[in-house]
């Protein structure tokens, strides 16, 4: 009787031993599985450290991407405006036909108002490329329009003076510590005044009543636009107040090259001689 009743507990402790031994054992936590690795490279915050817009490699890239396509634009216009100035027949025919000029303004116009106001066709690939081959062609093709109006030396004379400002403008807004993007204000008070005195030179032009009314017009719109290219490229440098996101780089490369299209614009109605 005794050693059945002792025999009892000793069957129950085997057999919730053996059972406790055959149940596998629960799955170790989160924190225990990851205590003995190695953490990973890179958390969430770090990667928008490391990724962030305002990188200084990824500012770097996004420059040299703007002046690579700025100097393709540039090299296109020179060309075009070189073949209107140089080559008489298409001089002679450009100018005898100015309707090609008028349907080039008319797709310059549509496609910059594309450009600066809907960002989709803006950032999407290709489509932005072509857009802006298409603004730059018909800016270059203005430009050489007018310029066919020129003495061929007051051309050479203005594109070398074009060039030597904008390089003069650049080098300064890379290296200066003066804040150009600071004085938006200034430069759009500025704009009204030319564009009001621009209605104003529309009406008092054709009676001639001021001849030399039309030249300081262009000096001060060859200041606006130098002051307007100090900006841009300060906007492009991304350490001033204001900056430019470098998904902008179609943007950004648009704005530039206007600035030095008008710059040139404007040289060439100050030192430009016309055609006898």
């Amino acid at each position: 009787m005794t050693q059945g009743k002792l025999s009892h507990p000793t069957k129950t402790t085997n057999s919730s031993s053996g059972g406790q031994s055959s149940l596998s054992p629960p799955p170790p936590s989160y924190e225990e599985a990851t205590a003995g690795t190695s953490t990973p490279c890179y958390s969430d915050a770090d990667m928008l450290t490391e990724f962030t817009w305002d990188d200084t490699n990824i500012r770097r890239i996004f420059i040299r991407k703007v002046y690579a396509i700025l100097m393709i634009q540039l090299a296109v216009t020179l060309v075009i405006v070189a073949l209107f100035t140089f080559c008489e027949p298409v001089k002679d025919y450009i100018q005898s036909n100015p309707g090609w000029y008028w349907a080039s303004y008319a797709v310059f116009f549509v496609t910059y108002l594309t450009l600066s106001c809907c960002s989709a066709p803006r950032r999407q690939f290709p489509w932005n490329l072509i857009l802006l081959a298409i603004f730059t062609v018909c800016l270059a093709v203005m430009m050489g329009f007018v310029s066919s109006f020129y003495n061929t030396k007051s051309v050479v004379l203005c594109v070398g003076i074009t060039a030597m400002v904008c390089l003069t403008v650049t080098i300064f807004s890379f290296q200066t510590k003066i804040d150009v993007t600071s004085y938006q204000g200034v430069l759009f008070v500025f704009c009204m005044v030319m564009f009001i005195s621009g209605l104003v030179l529309a009406i008092v032009l054709p009676f001639q009543y001021v001849p030399w009314l039309d030249g300081i017009y262009a000096v001060l719109g060859a200041i606006l636009f130098t002051m307007f290219l100090a900006f841009d490229t300060q906007l492009l440098m991304g350490n001033k107040r204001y900056t430019m996101s470098p998904e902008e780089y179609i943007f950004a490369t648009l704005s530039i090259y206007l600035d030095i299209i008008y710059i040139f614009s404007f040289f060439i109605q100050i030192f430009g001689t016309k055609r006898e």
